[in-house]
């Protein structure tokens, strides 16, 4: 090739590249000024086409983000912890008083811390006393704000554990069940009582919302330590929620080392380091979750000593906390299979019927067991919210598949109305609850925080700072919220004989380490002690609710005015005369004509030492 030749070759390539750089520059001028929003129709057909159909349907309609979520959950949870009332005496004297114990030096010891029985862990609540310790650091000792203090703390890692469980269910089950999901959580009155509750139960709830939420995201690590924290940690009967996620990693997965090695790393987690401390405590080695499930299981009493309710009872307790979403999630594993097979839908990730069965099988077990408590179904709870959410989405789906709509690109931009009028119903359903709640019972928590304001009002409490004040209840003694709202270490909680005849509890020793000693008079068969209650004389302040009616042991103390002078009185709500529904829900300018209310008093003594030697009953 000549130079001539070459010079013009070089010249053409020079004017190519050239033109293709000015070209790129100006591409790129262009993308500076008028830069695209969202790169989301690329090699995408025109709308209609069932491609686009299926990536939207894979995208979904806008749900929260996890930030968004997070601060919506803790704003519910935050009222929760303040105004949700201890509406279990086995949170006051099992929970609150062990922990007042470890914390102050004071409080009420149950039978089931006694060495001889020891089917609670300390462990537990050792856990629960790190946030109050670090707050005493920082501040001077107030009982009652060590006591909101850590339901702030429950509030928060319930949060935490939500949102975990919310990013988990949208990439299993979709955005739409996912929004809807959320609606359920933050607004059912079940998730206000139990998310700050002080209670094994409600610690296996957030496990709960920890291990689906792992598994749901394929973090099988994160499911499998979250299921054994929830037995060993919280309650042993929780680790029955965890077998689907057994049977998923272990039969579909088969994934045999990773759950091994995963179950080893819990016991050593978890149950070496709780059995040490209950060992400090207990002076001997104890398995407190062993001895829970030997005592409810395999003694011939079992825990019915504590009453029986009919098989009825978790049906009305389940609507009073969730009211349509609670018939909604009951229904959901037959509707979502039918709905499933007839839609000839492709199921991705863990099968629906697996992923949800955890809730009927907790359902089997305790809707059969004659003894029935509310917080028995708090680890489930989470299960309730995903199945009634799933529910509702195969709803929409089921519309537009009777009534479908052109140019739609989700199925739920034309049955969005669905989940929006189920929400709206739900919402004001469980706000009546909550409200009906707070007016009818929250008294208890006022009354002892009104204890506070005159124990430091000298023309009130005329006792010397240093003199033991005693506060007496009767038939009132299991709504006594805890000795964190006592003013102070001289004020002590004293029992009154009354009709009910179970065991109460009793105050630990003032000897060392009184945990370990074993306590007298206790039993595990929930038989009266008379050795608990004093005499009314020795009582400087009473707690009472009038009643109408009274009995010689629960007398009508307001009425005495020669003996006792009304301090405080707050409504508290008569169940008994009271319309069951109208005192279920509140409903505005309604619910108090149907409701009556009766006055929760604090009364100050009046009479003179020696009167009161001279009318004390005889014991």
């Amino acid at each position: 090739m000549s130079a001539s030749s070459r010079t013009k070759k070089r010249n053409a390539v020079g004017k190519k590249a050239s033109k293709e750089l000015t070209a790129l520059n100006e591409q790129k001028e262009k993308e500076a000024l008028d830069p695209p929003v969202l790169q989301v129709t690329k090699d995408v057909p025109k709308p209609g086409t069932s491609k686009l159909k299926q990536e939207i349907e894979e995208d979904g309609p806008w749900t929260p983000g996890a930030y968004t979520a997070f601060k919506i959950i803790m704003s519910a949870r935050l009222c929760a912890a303040a105004w949700n009332l201890v509406g279990d005496c086995d949170e006051t004297y099992n929970y609150w008083e062990p922990t007042h114990y470890l914390l102050i030096g004071k409080g009420f010891q149950t039978w089931e811390y006694s060495p001889v029985y020891a089917i609670r862990s300390y462990a537990y609540i050792m856990l629960h006393t790190l946030p109050m310790r670090f707050y005493m650091l920082l501040a001077a000792p107030n009982p009652i704000m060590l006591f909101f203090v850590l339901r702030c703390v429950l509030a928060f890692v319930c949060t935490l554990c939500e949102v975990y469980f919310y990013k988990g269910v949208w990439k299993q089950f979709g955005s739409n069940t996912a929004r809807i999901l959320l609606c359920f959580q933050i607004m059912s009155a079940g998730m206000f009582i139990s998310s700050s509750a002080y209670l094994p139960s409600s610690f296996c709830m957030y496990m709960t919302f920890l291990s689906y939420g792992g598994w749901y995201l394929q973090k099988y690590e994160v499911a499998i330590m979250a299921t054994a924290a929830s037995a060993i940690l919280g309650w042993p009967f929780a680790g029955i929620i965890g077998a689907p996620i057994a049977i998923d990693i272990l039969v579909r997965k088969q994934k045999f080392k990773l759950f091994i090695l995963w179950c080893f790393l819990a016991l050593i987690t978890f149950l070496a380091p709780s059995v040490q401390i209950d060992q400090h405590y207990y002076g001997k080695l104890v398995i407190a979750p062993l001895n829970i499930v030997m005592y409810n299981v395999f003694t011939e009493h079992g825990p019915d000593l504590y009453g029986v309710e009919p098989f009825s009872f978790y049906f009305i307790n389940g609507v009073l906390n969730f009211n349509i979403a609670f018939v909604l999630a009951l229904v959901s594993l037959p509707f979502v299979i039918l709905s499933i097979k007839l839609l000839k839908e492709k199921q991705r990730g863990i099968p629906c019927w697996l992923s949800i069965s955890a809730m009927y099988i907790w359902f089997i077990i305790f809707f059969t067991r004659p003894h029935k408590e509310e917080r028995f179904l708090y680890p489930v709870y989470p299960l309730i919210c995903v199945c009634a959410a799933i529910t509702v989405d195969y709803i929409q789906k089921w519309w537009e598949k009777i009534f479908p709509s052109k140019n739609v690109w989700h199925y739920s931009e034309n049955t969005s109305w669905i989940s929006v009028f189920i929400g709206i119903f739900f919402t004001l359903m469980s706000v009546s609850r909550i409200i009906a709640v707070y007016q009818a019972y929250h008294a208890p928590l006022d009354l002892y925080v009104e204890l506070h304001k005159i124990s430091s009002d000298p023309k009130v409490h005329t006792l010397p700072e240093d003199r033991a004040v005693n506060v007496c209840v009767g038939k009132e003694w299991y709504r006594y919220p805890s000795s964190f709202f006592l003013p102070g270490q001289n004020w002590n909680l004293q029992f009154l004989q009354s009709e009910f005849k179970g065991q109460l509890p009793k105050p630990y020793s003032t000897e060392p380490d009184a945990t370990r000693l074993i306590p007298t008079e206790m039993n595990d068969m929930n038989k009266e002690e008379p050795s608990r209650y004093v005499n009314i004389s020795k009582c400087h302040y009473l707690v009472d609710l009038d009643l109408p009616t009274e009995t010689d042991l629960e007398p009508r103390y307001s009425s005495k005015t020669e003996e006792w002078k009304i301090l405080v009185s707050i409504p508290f709500l008569d169940a008994s005369r009271s319309h069951r529904v109208f005192r279920a829900f509140y409903i505005p300018f309604v619910s108090n004509r149907y409701c009556v209310y009766e006055n929760y008093n604090l009364m100050k003594t009046t009479r003179t030492k020696k009167v009161l030697k001279q009318r004390a009953p005889a014991r």
